[in-house]
């Protein structure tokens, strides 16, 4: 099962931020955590997904982390921030442009990028969606989360026309990188035991 997670980074910066303040460039650490917790686990990468970060702090770009090919990244949010930083030096395009390896970016808006994901499922993350757990099957996945502002009306509009559904993974507000974490363990389990157990 393929798995493509993106997030709206509502005030994330595109310009040249510094590693010593995350949280002062648009909360970019929640998108370094959401990008750690998509692609990475223990000693190793999960080489069957893929991170996207819409950023809307400045110019917009968008930012696609590929797991299947992703070189020198680590858990800590400096380090992909790093990778952040060096992928919006380059020019971005209508295009996805490699900035370094499995690192692009894009000009690509999110309804660009869902129509793209030809094959997956699109689900948008919201706390009044149906609960996840209860509709999961064995298939491709592209979840879509806001980060800690949420999506604004327009894009929101956007998401639905695109998606396949609203979904949730908890009655309560979490934040963008623990859902990832939910639904990775919710289709693990599809892998392991060939059916999802709670």
């Amino acid at each position: 099962m393929k798995r493509v997670f993106i997030i709206i980074g509502n005030k994330a910066r595109t310009s040249e931020f510094s590693l010593n303040d995350l949280p002062g460039a648009g909360r970019m650490d929640v998108i370094c955590r959401f990008i750690a917790q998509s692609l990475l686990v223990s000693h190793g990468v999960r080489k069957d997904s893929t991170a996207i970060a819409v950023l809307l702090g400045g110019p917009q770009k968008s930012l696609k982390f590929k797991g299947d090919s992703i070189k020198y990244m680590s858990p800590d949010e400096r380090n992909v921030a790093g990778l952040i930083r060096k992928a919006l030096k380059a020019k971005a395009t209508d295009e996805w442009l490699e900035g370094s390896p499995g690192v692009y970016v894009s000009r690509k808006g999110i309804g660009e990028i869902l129509d793209e994901l030809e094959g997956y499922r699109i689900l948008y993350l919201r706390e009044d969606g149906e609960d996840f757990h209860k509709v999961a099957e064995e298939r491709d996945y592209a979840f879509v989360l806001g980060d800690h502002l949420g999506v604004s009306e327009n894009m929101e509009d956007e998401i639905l026309k695109r998606a396949d559904g609203v979904v949730s993974v908890s009655p309560i507000s979490l934040q963008a990188d623990q859902c990832v974490v939910i639904l990775h363990n919710i289709l693990d389990r599809f892998s392991i035991r060939g059916g999802c157990r709670v």
